[in-house]
C-alpha cells in the first residue's frame, strides 16, 4: 500500500537522545562481516579479466589455455550471457538498461573502456586464477576514443555506439550520436526575464569524474546448488534490487536467487550496481563450486562508476535590488560507456533553492570511454550547484549585497513553484540562512590571504517500497527485521528508537537487523536519503499494530471491553476511572502469556512510503591560500542543514559532517586522471587522494528541525544535502581570499597556483 503518516507534535523520551549503536561493539572488536569475510567449504576464487584499452573492437576471445590450466574450473566470456533487449529500471536515483548491464559486466563487441571485463575464471586459488587470466588470448582492433565530454559531443568524436540516436531531439536525428538524450526543464519567458535584468553574470565550469572512496571494495559470494537454486552474500545498498539485476541477466527466476546482504564499508551510492555477483553465479553454475570474488582496489576505481564529469554553464540575470529575474544552464554530464548519468536530478537540483519567475536548464547525458558512472551521494547535484552557487555569489558581489542576504531575498519557501513540478511544502531553507547568518563563524576575523565562502544545497529525497516485521519475543523484547540496508552505520538505532518510542519501552529491548531476500517483501535499496525516513514510518506502522494487539490480548485476559485498554509507558492500562478498573500489564507480562491467548504477536508493514520531505543546507567555510604555492587549506567549516528531525542527533551530526568531508576532498584534490591512451593512470589511494584528519578541521554542525508534515516523527532525509555546497563553498572562498574566481575542479594546488600566476602576469 501506499502510505504516509502525518507528523503529531507530541513529548518524546527517546527519539532525540544518543543512545548506544546496536552494531557498534561487533564493528570496532572485528566481528562484523564484511563481503570479503565470508567462505564457504570448497570454495573457487574468481578473477575477472580486463581491457587495457579504451575503445576497441572484439576480433576473437580464446580461453582455451586457461581451461587447461590445472586448477581452473570454470570460464565465462560474452557467450555465456544471453542478450538483453532495451528495458529500463530504476538504480536508486539513477536508471539502468538491462541491455547495457549485460554489457557492462561483460563486453561483447566492443570493450569501452580501461577496465571493462572480458572473461572471468574460478580457480582453485588467487594465483592459479590470475595465471589463467594472463593465459587468455584477446584479439583487438583499436579505436580511436573520447574522453572528455566537450570533444565526445562533436559531431566528428569517435563513436561508441552506432544505434544511440539522441533521445529528446525532434525529429529524430538522421546519424548515431554520443549524445544519447537531451532534456529540458524550466518555467516562464526566459528572454523576457532576461530583458527585466539590469546585471547579467555568465560562466562556464568543467568538474572532473571523482569516485565515492569506500574503503571496502565490493567482495561476493556465490553458491549455485544442483537443483538451481543460487544463494548469494554480497556488500550492497540493495540485496533486492541485486537480486532482480542477476536474475534478469542470468535468466533465472527471481525466487531462485537468495541474497544476503552483509555489513557494508561504505557505498554512497557506489554499490547500487552488479558487478561481480552475476559472474560469480554463472562461474559457480558452470563449476559446481561456491566462487568467491573480491575486487582489488585497482579493479574498483577502473571498472566501477565514479560520478560524472561535466561541462556546466550559467547564466543568471538580476536587478540591482537584487532580485533574479532569469536563470538558465546548461548541463553536459559524463555517462561514462553507457548512458544513464545524473543529469536529470542535476538539472532538478541546480536552482530549486530560489523562488524564481523564469527558469531554463538544458541537459546532456553523453556516452564517453569511462568506466559507466554510479551514483554518489545526491548525484549530480553538487556539480551543477558548483557552477549556480558560484554564479550566486559573483553577482551578490557585483550588487554590493551580502551573499546570505541576496539568497534570503530570492529563497525557495512554502509553496514555491519548482521548475521541475511540485509545489514546496514546509521547508526550512530560510532558517538555514538565518541560523547561518546568526552563528559567531560567519562574523569571526579572517587574516591574510584567507577568505570566507557561502553556499547552498538542495535534495528532494524519496521513499518508496519498503517492508519490516516486528515479533514480540518470549521475555518482553522485540526483534525488528528490516528490508532496507544500513548503510552509514545508525539507521538501524534510529528504527529501533522510533519502536521503542512508540511502545515507551527503553531502547535495548528493541533488537534491529536487516533481513534477506527470503526473508521479507521487496524492499528498495538504501539511496536517496530514503532509509530513515521509509524505514521509518514502517517501523512505526509494525509498532503501532503491535500495540492494538497488546491492547486485544489485554482486554481478553482482564475480560473489559477494548475501548477501556490504554497502551502507556511499555504497560497496558485502564483509559481512565470512568471505566472499566484492571490491573495494569507489562510487556514481558503479556509476552508470557501470547501462547495461552492467540500465539505470537507481531506487526509487519508492506508499504510505498510517499511524502519524503526535500533537504536544505547552507555552508560556511574559511579557507587560507598559499600563494606561493597555490595549496588551499581548511581553517574553519560549519554546516547548517534542515534535517526535518534529528532521530539519533549524534548520527546526523555525522551524516553532516561526512557529506562534507566528501565535498572537501571532491572541492580540493579529487580528480580521475587519464593518459593520452585513455588508460587511468590513478587508480589507488597512493594517487587518487581523499581527504585525512590531517586536511580537515573539525566540521562544526547546526540542526535545524522544521517536521516533514507526511513523517510520523518529521523525519526529512539527511545525508545527500550535506555534499552539495562544499564545491561551490570553497570556490567562492578562494575567490574572497585572492580575487580570483576558479571555475575548474578541483581547486588543486597546480590550478591554483597557475591562476595566480595568470593573473600576476595580466597586472605586469
Amino acid at each position: 500500500m501506499s502510505a504516509t503518516l502525518k507528523y503529531q507534535e507530541k513529548e518524546l523520551k527517546l527519539v532525540g537522545t544518543r543512545p548506544l549503536r546496536p552494531d557498534g561493539v561487533d564493528k570496532v572488536t572485528g566481528r562484523a562481516r564484511f563481503g570479503a569475510d565470508y567462505n564457504l567449504p570448497g570454495q573457487l576464487i574468481g578473477k575477472v579479466l580486463r581491457s587495457p584499452h579504451a575503445l576497441a573492437r572484439i576480433k576473437s576471445i580464446d580461453t582455451s589455455a586457461a581451461l587447461a590450466l590445472p586448477g581452473v574450473k570454470a570460464v565465462v566470456t560474452r557467450d555465456d550471457f544471453a542478450e538483453m533487449p532495451d528495458e529500463m529500471a530504476a538504480v536508486g536515483e539513477l536508471m539502468i538498461n538491462f541491455r547495457d548491464v549485460t554489457r557492462n559486466m561483460m563486453a561483447r563487441e566492443k570493450v569501452l573502456y580501461d577496465g571493462h571485463p572480458l572473461a572471468a575464471v574460478a580457480a582453485t586459488g588467487e594465483s592459479v586464477a590470475r595465471a589463467a587470466l594472463a593465459l587468455i588470448k584477446v584479439e583487438y582492433e583499436v579505436l580511436p576514443h573520447a574522453i572528455d565530454v566537450v570533444e565526445a559531443m562533436k559531431p566528428g568524436a569517435p563513436l561508441l555506439h552506432e544505434h544511440q540516436y539522441t533521445q529528446g531531439v525532434k525529429p529524430k536525428p538522421d546519424r548515431p550520436s554520443n549524445v544519447a538524450k537531451r532534456l529540458e526543464f524550466g518555467h516562464g519567458d526566459i528572454a523576457a526575464g532576461f530583458r527585466q535584468a539590469e546585471v547579467i553574470v555568465e560562466r562556464e565550469f568543467n568538474t572532473k569524474p571523482v569516485h565515492q572512496g569506500y574503503i571496502e571494495p565490493q567482495a561476493c559470494l556465490a553458491s549455485y546448488s544442483a537443483d538451481g537454486q543460487a544463494e548469494l552474500w554480497t556488500s550492497t545498498q540493495g540485496h533486492f534490487v541485486f537480486r532482480a539485476q542477476c536474475a534478469k541477466v542470468l535468466q533465472m527466476d527471481v525466487s531462485k536467487i537468495r541474497v544476503t546482504p552483509t555489513e557494508i564499508g561504505g557505498g554512497f551510492g557506489g554499490k547500487n550496481n552488479i558487478y561481480n555477483e552475476a559472474l560469480a553465479i554463472a562461474l559457480s553454475r558452470k563449476s559446481g563450486h561456491p566462487v568467491k570474488m573480491v575486487m582489488t582496489r585497482e579493479e574498483v576505481f577502473s571498472s566501477t562508476g565514479p560520478t560524472s564529469g561535466a561541462n556546466v554553464k550559467v547564466k543568471l540575470g538580476c536587478t540591482r535590488d537584487g532580485k533574479i529575474t532569469a536563470a538558465e544552464a546548461e548541463l553536459n554530464f559524463q555517462a561514462g560507456a553507457f548512458p544513464g548519468s545524473s543529469v536529470n536530478q542535476a538539472s532538478m537540483c541546480a536552482f530549486t533553492r530560489y523562488d524564481l519567475a523564469n527558469v531554463r536548464i538544458v541537459g546532456h547525458d553523453v556516452t564517453v570511454n569511462r568506466p559507466k558512472v554510479a551514483a554518489y551521494r545526491a548525484p549530480g547535484a553538487p556539480i551543477a550547484v558548483f557552477g549556480v552557487e558560484s554564479v550566486i555569489d559573483e553577482m551578490a558581489k557585483k550588487l554590493g549585497i551580502d551573499p546570505i542576504e541576496f539568497r534570503l531575498r530570492n529563497a525557495a519557501k512554502e509553496g514555491t513553484q519548482t521548475y521541475y513540478g511540485p509545489k514546496l511544502g514546509p521547508i526550512g531553507y530560510i532558517q538555514t540562512l538565518e541560523a547561518a547568518r546568526a552563528h559567531p563563524h560567519y562574523r569571526a576575523p579572517l587574516g591574510p590571504n584567507q577568505g570566507r565562502g557561502v553556499a547552498t544545497g538542495f535534495w528532494f529525497n524519496i521513499g518508496n517500497e519498503t517492508t519490516c516485521s516486528l515479533n514480540l519475543q518470549e521475555d518482553g523484547t522485540l526483534t525488528l527485521m528490516l528490508g532496507t540496508i544500513d548503510v552509514a552505520g545508525g539507521s538501524r538505532a534510529s528504527m529501533a528508537m522510533m519502536v521503542a518510542e512508540e511502545l515507551g519501552i527503553e531502547f535495548d529491548r528493541v533488537r534491529p537487523f536487516v533481513g534477506d531476500t527470503a526473508s521479507l517483501g521487496f524492499n528498495f535499496l538504501t539511496a536517496g536519503s530514503r532509509g530513515t525516513f521509509a524505514s521509518g514510518m514502517a517501523s512505526v506502522i509494525a509498532a503501532r499494530q503491535v500495540i492494538e494487539k497488546l491492547r486485544q490480548r489485554v482486554a481478553k485476559i482482564r475480560e473489559v471491553p477494548l475501548e477501556a485498554v490504554a497502551w502507556k509507558d511499555g504497560h497496558a492500562r485502564p483509559v481512565d476511572a470512568t471505566v472499566a478498573q484492571f490491573a495494569p500489564m507489562s510487556l514481558p507480562e503479556i509476552a508470557r502469556m501470547a501462547g495461552k491467548t492467540g500465539g505470537t504477536i507481531a506487526g509487519h508493514a508492506e508499504i510505498n512510503a510517499q511524502g519524503a520531505g526535500p533537504g536544505f543546507g547552507t555552508h560556511i567555510v574559511d579557507v587560507e591560500v598559499d600563494k606561493e604555492t597555490g595549496a588551499v587549506k581548511i581553517l574553519r567549516y560549519t554546516v547548517v542543514q534542515d534535517v526535518g528531525k534529528a532521530i539519533h542527533p549524534a548520527y546526523v551530526e555525522g551524516q553532516l559532517q561526512g557529506g562534507a568531508v566528501q565535498g572537501i576532498g571532491w572541492a580540493l584534490n579529487e580528480e580521475y586522471v587519464y593518459g593520452e591512451d585513455g588508460v587511468l593512470q590513478n587508480p589507488g589511494f597512493l594517487d587518487y587522494r581523499i581527504p585525512v584528519a590531517s586536511d580537515l578541521p573539525f566540521i562544526d554542525t547546526v540542526i535545524v528541525e522544521v517536521p516533514n508534515p507526511n513523517h510520523p516523527y518529521g523525519v526529512r532525509g539527511c545525508g545527500e544535502v550535506p555534499i552539495i555546497a562544499p564545491m561551490a563553498a570553497i570556490a567562492n572562498a578562494i575567490e574572497n581570499a585572492i580575487g580570483l574566481r576558479l571555475c575548474e575542479q578541483p581547486l588543486s594546488p597546480p590550478r591554483v597556483l597557475k591562476a595566480i600566476d595568470e593573473a600576476a602576469a595580466a597586472r605586469r
